[in-house]
């Protein structure tokens, strides 16, 4: 899978995407991200990236040339994301519905956004991460890249711990339990320590219900919706 990256600052993602998980899948090979600084693509001087917005009003907006030549000079855009607070929410289903792309172009903005014109032309989706303003997109790249990537084959190396995870089958996970099996007062479930997995199983499943009745109700109500 390749990942490209719009972004006017392309140090705030180098960091992050070499370790752990992200960082494990692109020496596997199973992920190549590219970094696009979009001020590579801006013609004058000062290498300016926005400016004010039409009609007056306060903040920036970003100028829709260099997305233009950036996204023009990529071989394979894939399918265009940008990250913006208007989006629809970013969820574990998208996660997997953008997992199964071999080209993702995940367009970074700032200021009040990127010019409208830019998303017209080119974005096929615009997501959020939540309900609150960013100073940029780049952030929000990384919760995606992160979800995305982990759910590639071999990423995780154990099909079962994502299995295993929130969401996964629209629930929330049950309690996780390790060594020791005594911590001051409180113990490990007897049942987790019994080694009869049909019961843990059981125990895990009726765990993930109650968890997900109690903390997050509204997915057993799309569940019931469906």
């Amino acid at each position: 899978m390749r990942i490209n990256v719009l972004t006017i600052f392309p140090d705030y993602l180098e960091g992050p995407l070499g370790l752990s998980i992200p960082g494990r899948a692109r020496e596997a090979g199973l992920v190549d991200y590219r970094l696009i600084d979009v001020r590579e693509y801006t013609t004058d001087r000062h290498r300016t990236t926005d400016d004010e917005p039409f009609g007056g009003g306060g903040g920036m907006v970003m100028k829709p040339e260099p997305f233009d030549a950036a996204l023009t000079a990529l071989d394979r855009p894939g399918r265009v994301i940008s990250l913006s607070p208007r989006g629809r929410p970013f969820d574990h289903e998208t996660a997997v519905r953008f997992a199964l792309e071999s080209d993702l172009t995940l367009l970074c903005g700032r200021y009040k956004g990127i010019d409208e014109r830019v998303v017209d032309a080119w974005v096929d989706e615009e997501i959020s991460i939540g309900d609150y303003v960013l100073s940029g997109g780049e952030p929000a790249a990384l919760v995606v890249i992160d979800a995305v990537v982990r759910l590639l084959p071999g990423a995780l190396g154990d099909h079962d711990s994502a299995s295993s995870d929130s969401f996964y089958e629209g629930r929330l996970s049950a309690p996780s339990y390790t060594r020791p099996a005594e911590h001051g007062s409180r113990s490990v479930p007897d049942v987790l320590r019994s080694g009869d997995h049909p019961r843990i199983e059981r125990w895990r499943a009726a765990q993930a219900d109650a968890a997900t009745r109690r903390r997050r109700p509204d997915l057993l109500d799309l569940d019931a919706a469906d």
